[in-house]
């Protein structure tokens, strides 16, 4: 497995592979590899000759107030991961490889400005511009995302249609830790307290989902037993809990399916997302 950090050789190398007629899987990543993107790297494999994982925390999907500078990094211990589940390539490339002088970005709106985007306006922005680019790069049959970050998935599936890219995007289950918490790059940045008060986040979406699954049609009801067990926590902090239709993101009253119950919290200064989604 080879760690590159040029778009021009990443081109040359994937050249290579598609005058051999192998497919090409991507697992877009910003590093600081865990189970969850292992999960995703494995099916990757398992579905395409040759797969690259992109391990890139991306400057421009992160605002001035944001862990840019902080984010956890471990290219060597990433490079493990991915060589142990299987990966061809890691394309680890600086921000001037990815932004030379770059004037132009990908915009959406509607999908974008809900949930996690009233929050973070520029986040999506620089999501969709950094995808982009790299499926110019890498030119995928298939890319992978985790359904952890539910409305991102929205959102890359969206682009896609969009922009007629022609790549097939494969949305991959959330994986957790044995207590329920999901598996994030986020949770380094938890204290034992916090780490323990965090559980509060999947505890309180299996009571809304086992409450829908008992028959309840109200939205309102099911976000109440959501928020109610969240706010037990005094570690805790919301930033949204909403039921939202699964394609396109608007509120919902009723819980008529297929539809995504998302939240965001704050457990002191850390931001956690978790979700869960009715077919």
């Amino acid at each position: 497995m080879q760690v590159v950090k040029q778009i021009s050789e990443v081109r040359k190398i994937v050249k290579d592979w598609k005058r051999q007629g192998l497919t090409v899987g991507l697992v877009p990543t910003m590093g600081y590899l865990h189970e969850g993107h292992k999960s995703l790297i494995v099916r990757a494999v398992a579905e395409n000759d040759r797969v690259v994982v992109s391990d890139f925390v991306n400057p421009t999907q992160f605002a001035p107030n944001e862990d840019y500078e902080t984010y956890p990094r471990d290219i060597e211990a990433d490079a493990k991961l991915c060589a142990d589940a299987g990966a061809s390539l890691i394309f680890n490339p600086e921000p001037e490889e990815m932004y030379d002088n770059a004037l132009t970005s990908v915009n959406m709106t509607k999908i974008t400005e809900v949930l996690c985007g009233k929050t973070r306006p520029t986040h999506f922005s620089g999501v969709c511009t950094v995808v982009s680019k790299l499926f110019n790069i890498v030119t995928p049959d298939r890319a992978y995302f985790g359904q952890k970050d539910a409305q991102q998935l929205c959102v890359i599936k969206k682009m896609v249609k969009d922009l007629n890219f022609d790549i097939e995007i494969v949305g991959c289950p959330i994986v957790r830790e044995s207590d329920g918490l999901a598996k994030s790059s986020r949770n380094t940045y938890l204290n034992n307290a916090e780490r323990e008060a965090a559980l509060c986040l999947s505890r309180s979406l299996e009571k809304g989902k086992k409450l829908i699954e008992g028959g309840e049609e109200s939205v309102e009801a099911v976000l109440d037993v959501i928020k109610t067990e969240i706010n037990k926590e005094p570690l805790a902090k919301i930033d949204y809990a909403e039921l939202v239709d699964l394609e396109d993101l608007s509120p919902l009253v009723k819980t008529k399916k297929p539809f995504l119950c998302a939240i965001a919290v704050y457990i002191g200064k850390t931001r956690l997302i978790d979700n869960f989604i009715m077919e």
